[in-house]
Order: C-alpha cells, then sequence, then structure tokens
C-alpha cells in the first residue's frame, strides 16, 4: 500500500539469517524492524506512517531510538520528551546510528509514549564504542528538533507492543544464520587442525561439542521461523513464540561463539581470524532488547 512488494515477516526473516551469516555491515537490519514498527503504527492510523514507508520503499535507511540511557528493554523507557513536534533530550544505544538517514525516535509526553521520525540532518549523532566492529551504535541528541508524528502521544507503547514480535524475531533471525556460520566454520576446522597426528574431529572432546552446536543452532532457526509464520498468520501467538526465539537465540549465541573460539584454539582469539568478527557480533546481539534470562521472565509473565 505504500510502494513496497508486501513482504511479510518470514521472507524478512530469511534475508535477515543470510545477513548474519555473512556478520554483513548494513543498516538494513534496523529498517526491517522499523518498517515492521511503521507498519503497526499504519495499521493503528499513525499520521505519517504510510509516508515514512514509502520513503523507506525509495531507499531511505531507519534507525530505532527508543531506549534511555539506563539500557532498560522496557518499551516505555525512553528519556527523550516532546513538546508539540519538538523532541528534547537523548536517545541512546541506537543501532547503526552512522548508516541511517533518519531515525524513530521515542517521546514522552503527559499523555504518554509517542513515536517520532527525524531526518538525520536534523540531530547530532554521538559514537558509541562498542565491541561489535560489523556495526555501530550511537547517541541521538535531540534540542528541540522538529519532527514527523508516527504516532501520538499515548498511542507509541502499544505500537511498539505490536511491533516488538517482528523486532525480536529479526534480532534472533541475524543471531541463528550467525551461529549456522560458527558451525560451519568450526567443522570445517576440525577436518583440517591436526593433533598426535590426527584431525581434532577425531577426538570426542571435539565431535561432542560441534554436535551440540549444531543442535542449538536448528533449534533456534527452528524457533526463528515458527515466531515468523504466527506473526503472519497467528498474531495472537505471536508474542509467546517471538520471545521464546530470542530466548534460545541468546543461549545459542553465546553457547556456539564459545565453542567456535576455543576450538579453533589459539587462532581464535586473533585478528587474523573471522571467528572474532561473529563472537562480538553475536554478544552484542543476545542483549539486545534483552537476552535469554529477561525474555523467560517476559514469557512467564505472559503465560
Amino acid at each position: 500500500s505504500a510502494g513496497g512488494i508486501g513482504m511479510g515477516l518470514v521472507a524478512a526473516v530469511a534475508i535477515q539469517e543470510e545477513i548474519g551469516r555473512a556478520a554483513c555491515p548494513t543498516p538494513l537490519t534496523g529498517t526491517l524492524q522499523a518498517t515492521f514498527l511503521l507498519r503497526e503504527a499504519s495499521l493503528l492510523g499513525g499520521a505519517g506512517a504510510d509516508q515514512a514507508l514509502a520513503k523507506i520503499a525509495e531507499g531511505m535507511s531507519v534507525a530505532l531510538g527508543i531506549f534511555g540511557e539506563e539500557g532498560s528493554p522496557e518499551l516505555d523507557a525512553t528519556a527523550v520528551t516532546v513538546d508539540g513536534n519538538r523532541l528534547t533530550g537523548t536517545s541512546w544505544y541506537v543501532q547503526d546510528a552512522g548508516k541511517a538517514d533518519a531515525f524513530i525516535i521515542a517521546a514522552r509526553a503527559e499523555a504518554g509514549i509517542g513515536l517520532y521520525l527525524v531526518p538525520r540532518d536534523s540531530v547530532t549523532v554521538a559514537q558509541d564504542r562498542i565491541v561489535d566492529l560489523s556495526r555501530d551504535q550511537g547517541r541521538v541528541v535531540l534540542d528541540g528538533t522538529e519532527a514527523g508524528v508516527i504516532a501520538e502521544p499515548g498511542g507509541g507503547e502499544a505500537v511498539l507492543a505490536r511491533a516488538l514480535p517482528a523486532i525480536l524475531t529479526l534480532i534472533a533471525a541475524d543471531m541463528a544464520g550467525a551461529a549456522e556460520w560458527q558451525l560451519q566454520a568450526t567443522a570445517e576446522y576440525a577436518k583440517v587442525r591436526t593433533q598426535f597426528d590426527r584431525p581434532i574431529g577425531f577426538f570426542q572432546a571435539v565431535k561432542h561439542p560441534i554436535v551440540n552446536m549444531m543442535i542449538a543452532a536448528d533449534e533456534t532457526r527452528s524457533l526463528v521461523y515458527n515466531a515468523a509464520c504466527a506473526y503472519d498468520h497467528e498474531p495472537e501467538d505471536a508474542l509467546r513464540c517471538a520471545l521464546l526465539a530470542k530466548s534460545s537465540a541468546s543461549d545459542t549465541a553465546s553457547f556456539c561463539s564459545n565453542r567456535s573460539t576455543q576450538l579453533h584454539g589459539g587462532i581464535g582469539f586473533t585478528w587474523e581470524a573471522d571467528v572474532q568478527i561473529y563472537h562480538k557480533r553475536q554478544m552484542h546481539n543476545q542483549f539486545l532488547f534483552g537476552d535469554g534470562a529477561w525474555q523467560r521472565q517476559k514469557l512467564a509473565e505472559l503465560l
């Protein structure tokens, strides 16, 4: 309806999984998340959502700015305030802030949380120093910045809640793709690295962790696509499925990163090995919108 191709979350997840498998430094990751948020805003009657979606269809990249300095994954954690349509404050932990053409900012008013679109050239972006070098992260500083309304104050939290399953599932898909790379790279290395005149893959102490990596990666991928299907076709169950997917993905990311680095031996810790790129990306993804323990807490509350 806004000039796109009508792609559902299942298709978007397939793309995001490949982005994770390649550790691709692209703003498409944040833009996909923003697209599903704007879709929900449009369905709830958000004034500027369709216009923003049309700009994305023309090539605009967007990043989400919805968190406060304390880093809480709660959807009402923003410290930015809004007066009329002017935003003041700092939006923290914005992913790929250095690549985005525009930002969707959550801001607080007396009536509640609203969502606003601001172009990059109207804000100041301060880069954070993070361990994951396959992307960047920054703080978006606003000083009476004029913004377009995506969701009016009081309606933003509902939009965020409806979009959260898609956002969690996309992050989990990235982690599933990265875990698959870690599995394949480690299995291949175990065939060529020799010790005691045998490939290290001959030894049970190496075989068993690689099998466990495969089991974990397959579990996560299954839950990711189940969550995407639920969002597309059974929205009433989408949040439960997304919490399961992100919980599994966070644990898989930690396990596969540890095993892939350890089983690559000394080179796994060096800049010469691509293993460290994926390890750092997985650790960063693990805590976006809450780690596995956080997701299980939210799941318990839901059930």
